[in-house]
């Protein structure tokens, strides 16, 4: 039995196609065996035989049904997108359903209560009415130039499709700046799969290769200073009138440049490019697939983004407390490049430690995993980069879980030798097999650890552990606290911190892309409960 559609100007027909048996039969019951006037007149009797045959029932039973799934669930199977069926393995969506199921005695494994939200990108009749307009538009096109890592790009790619959606302006594909700390020159198509960016963004903003030989010798309007947080008004105020004018608006810096409070439809435009159009280009989607399939071939597995690397001890403000050898190398290097330092420059490491601001070294990650019940056997992928003093460092998480491996141990060398010295690329392979995991911690904030907590989050809030610094850390301080003790309080401080359904609206300025609810998330039972 099937649902079909079909559009006529304006009117909508729905139709259902029945099989032909029920049809058959239902012709059977309408024919009478008299040919004569009188049995023209259907009486009682022949009414109620009609009712007594069980394929009648049957479609009378799958109408009622149907018509109850449209009117309770609110459902339109007819939609572009409709709510619950957007995650679609060829949009690069993990769900649930791809986590194996899990065996093993371990509470550690178990999933947080998701409570019923699932993806829903129901965008407003005026913002679909207003597509229409914007895709006709061939005056105005937006470049913009993105900096930073893999992952910061990402955020600013999210922001840039947004700012041409604001301006109704065409998207040339985005730029990357040469990365001049690990001298990455890759480029969009080289890391992200334009065609599917394309495709999937096609009803929200018109994307381009390049720009059109017209436009091609002409000097667009360059801005390099756009202020932090500005909202849809200021963009349209500033850009607007010079764009209509010069026909292209050249952006660069784009980092943290966009108002994270919007109106809700560019929020779900956010969460469409983030977690829809931005797929990993085939071979890197194919290669972090195969390094997940690895990680799982034993069963489930932890993955941990470890911040250990020389230039995030130097931009933290924090010391790794290996010895006074690499502790001075990092003042050494803080103090000749002092712009390095993301914030709050009068605050020393003591007082940096104790509220949280620095990354967990290996010692206090192996405490904390202990303390929240990892066993032993645990596999365990670690994404990052080569720590500040070398994999020895690394030795305290390795002796309590020999199961330790990164990128290098489980593909073969000449899988990744096609990405020799692509930083971005390697770490779009440690995205995917980390958001692929059962369970994921990262040991600090970060563009990557907020991307994949959001992005675990839509795709059906899959167990991510937010390790509880500023709380936790004076009783890792305490060495008169016995284990047992510690581990319960530990454990304790983490209850709420597993990957549990977060609102975003309850506190302004967050991330949608890292709270996806309420905007781009849905309850259909919450729903129901408040009409």
């Amino acid at each position: 039995m099937a649902i079909s559609k079909s559009v006529n100007n304006k009117h909508h027909h729905y139709y259902i196609s029945v099989p032909s048996e029920i049809i058959t039969s239902l012709q059977t019951l309408a024919d009478t065996p008299k040919k004569t006037a009188a049995v023209s007149k259907i009486n009682t009797l022949s009414k109620l035989k009609m009712f007594k045959n069980p394929r009648v029932w049957f479609l009378l039973v799958f109408i009622c049904a149907f018509f109850f799934m449209l009117k309770v669930c609110k459902f339109d199977p007819f939609s572009a997108y409709p709510c619950g069926s957007i995650a679609k393995k060829d949009e690069g969506l993990t769900s649930l359903t791809s986590v194996v199921k899990i065996d093993e005695k371990s509470d550690f494994w178990e999933q947080p209560d998701g409570i019923g939200y699932r993806p829903c990108l129901d965008f407003s009749d005026e913002y679909r009415k207003l597509s229409g307009e914007i895709l006709k538009d061939r005056t105005k096109y937006l470049v913009v130039v993105v900096s930073g890592g893999m992952n910061q790009q990402r955020n600013q790619i999210v922001d840039a499709v947004v700012i041409a959606r604001i301006l109704g302006a065409t998207l040339v594909v985005p730029i990357l700046q040469v990365n001049v700390i690990w001298g990455d020159e890759s480029e969009f198509s080289d890391i992200f799969d334009v065609e599917h960016f394309k495709r999937i963004l096609a009803d929200d903003v018109r994307v381009v290769s390049s720009l059109p030989s017209n436009h091609l010798m002409s000097r667009p309007v360059e801005e390099k200073h756009t202020p932090l947080h500005v909202s849809p008004q200021w963009i349209r105020s500033r850009y607007l009138r010079r764009m209509r004018r010069e026909g292209v608006l050249l952006l660069r810096g784009l980092d943290s440049r966009l108002s994270k409070d919007l109106p809700s439809d560019l929020q779900k435009l956010r969460c469409k490019v983030a977690f829809h159009a931005l797929r990993f280009a085939p071979p890197i989607f194919e290669l972090g697939n195969k390094l997940t399939e690895r990680m799982r071939s034993k069963g489930p597995y932890l993955a941990l983004h470890l911040r250990m690397e020389k230039d995030v001890w130097v931009r933290t403000g924090c010391l790794p407390g290996l010895s006074s050898k690499y502790d001075q190398i990092i003042y050494n290097e803080r103090k000749l490049r002092p712009e390095l330092l993301t914030s709050r420059s009068n605050m020393t490491y003591h007082d940096r430690k104790l509220v949280g601001l620095c990354p967990l070294n290996a010692l206090e990650v192996t405490r904390l995993l202990k303390a929240l019940g990892a066993p032993k056997t645990a596999r365990i992928f670690w994404a990052g980069g080569d720590p500040l003093g070398g994999k020895e460092v690394l030795l305290p998480l390795m002796k309590e879980y020999p199961n330790f491996y990164n990128k290098e141990d489980l593909a073969l060398p000449e899988e990744l030798e096609p990405f020799a010295k692509k930083a971005s690329i390697m770490a779009a392979l440690d995205y995917i097999v980390s958001e692929n995991s059962d369970v994921f911690m990262p040991s600090h904030g970060g563009n990557m650890g907020h991307a994949i907590q959001g992005h675990r989050a839509y795709a059906g809030h899959k167990k991510t552990i937010t390790p509880n610094k500023r709380q936790m850390l004076s009783y890792f301080l305490n060495s008169t606290l016995p284990e047992a003790e510690f581990n319960k309080i530990i454990f304790d401080l983490h209850r709420d911190s597993m990957g549990q359904p977060v609102i975003r609206t309850n506190k302004s300025g967050r991330d949608v892309t890292k709270y996806p609810i309420p905007e781009c998330m849905r309850n259909d039972s919450l729903v129901q409960r408040f009409l």
